[in-house]
C-alpha cells in the first residue's frame, strides 16, 4: 500500500511538473503516464513541491550571478528570466490577460473576452513591468545572502503556487468550459497535504531569515490571494487559468516584500 501511494505520488509530481512547466520530465515511475494531465483533485498535494522544482534553476543562477560580483539588480533579473523560461511565461502571460480583462472590460462576457485576446494593453504593460521590477528587486536585495537568496527563490516558487491552487479550489470555473474547469478543482484533503508540504519547504527559509519575516511573507502572499480572487469573484463571477497564472505572481511578488519588511 505504502509502494503504491509513493507511485502515485510520484505520478502526480511529473504531470504537475509537465503542465507547469516546459522541464523535460522522464517517467517517474510505472504509474506515470507522461501524457496525462494531473488529477487536480489529488496531484494538488504536488504542486507546491513542482513548484520549488521549477524554481531550482532561477537558485543555481542567483547563486552563480552573485558569486560573480553583478550588481544586484542584475543579479534579480537575472533570476527573474530564470523563473520564467521553464515555464514558458505561462503564469506571466495569466497576469497580463487578467490586468487588460477584469480592468478593461465593462461585463463580464467583455472581460472574459479580453482575456482570451493574444494582444497586450496597458494594463497588461504595466502589471508586467512592476511585478518583474518588484520581484527582481527582491531577489537582487536578498541574494546579497547567498543562503538567503537560494531558499527565498525555491519557498517562493513553493508558496505561490500553493496559493495559486487555494484559490482554484476557493473560486468557481468563470469559464465553464475552460481547461482549468476541465481539470476539476482540488479537494481539501490535498490543499492540506500541500499546505503541510509547503511548511516543511520554508522551514529553512525560516531559519535563515527568521519565522517573523517568514510568517510576514506568507501573510503578505496569502493576503494578496484573498484580495485578488475577491477581485476576480467581483469581476467575472470566479477563476481562469489567467486568474491562476496571476495569483502565482501576486503571491511571489507579495511574499517577497514581506519577507523583506520582515528582516
Amino acid at each position: 500500500m505504502l509502494r503504491d501511494e509513493l507511485l502515485h505520488r510520484l505520478a502526480d509530481l511529473g504531470a504537475c511538473l509537465r503542465f507547469f512547466s516546459r522541464l523535460p520530465v522522464p517517467q517517474l515511475g510505472r504509474l506515470d503516464d507522461t501524457g496525462a494531465l494531473p488529477d487536480l483533485p489529488r496531484a494538488a498535494a504536488a504542486i507546491p513541491l513542482a513548484g520549488l522544482l521549477i524554481a531550482l534553476p532561477a537558485a543555481l543562477i542567483g547563486l552563480m550571478a552573485g558569486a560573480a560580483g553583478l550588481p544586484s539588480l542584475l543579479v534579480g533579473l537575472l533570476v527573474v528570466a530564470a523563473l520564467v523560461a521553464p515555464t514558458g511565461a505561462l503564469h506571466e502571460d495569466g497576469l497580463a490577460d487578467s490586468a487588460d480583462g477584469l480592468v478593461g472590460g465593462a461585463t463580464v462576457e467583455k472581460r472574459l473576452s479580453i482575456m482570451k485576446d493574444s494582444r497586450i494593453g496597458t494594463f497588461a504593460g504595466l502589471a508586467l513591468i512592476l511585478t518583474t521590477l518588484i520581484r527582481a528587486s527582491a531577489y537582487g536585495a536578498l541574494f546579497a545572502h547567498p543562503a538567503l537568496g537560494v531558499f527565498a527563490v525555491l519557498g517562493a516558487g513553493a508558496l505561490s503556487r500553493l496559493a495559486m491552487a487555494a484559490l482554484w479550489a476557493a473560486l468557481p470555473a468563470a469559464r465553464p468550459d475552460g481547461l482549468a474547469a476541465r481539470l476539476g478543482r482540488p479537494d481539501g484533503r490535498a490543499l492540506a497535504l500541500g499546505a503541510g508540504l509547503t511548511v516543511l519547504l520554508l522551514s529553512p527559509l525560516a531559519a535563515l531569515a527568521g519565522a517573523p519575516a517568514t510568517l510576514l511573507g506568507i501573510a503578505f502572499a496569502g493576503l494578496a490571494a484573498l484580495v485578488f480572487a475577491a477581485f476576480a469573484r467581483a469581476k467575472i463571477g470566479g477563476q481562469t487559468g489567467d486568474i491562476l497564472g496571476a495569483t502565482q505572481v501576486l503571491a511571489e511578488a507579495a511574499f517577497l516584500v514581506g519577507l523583506l519588511i520582515g528582516g
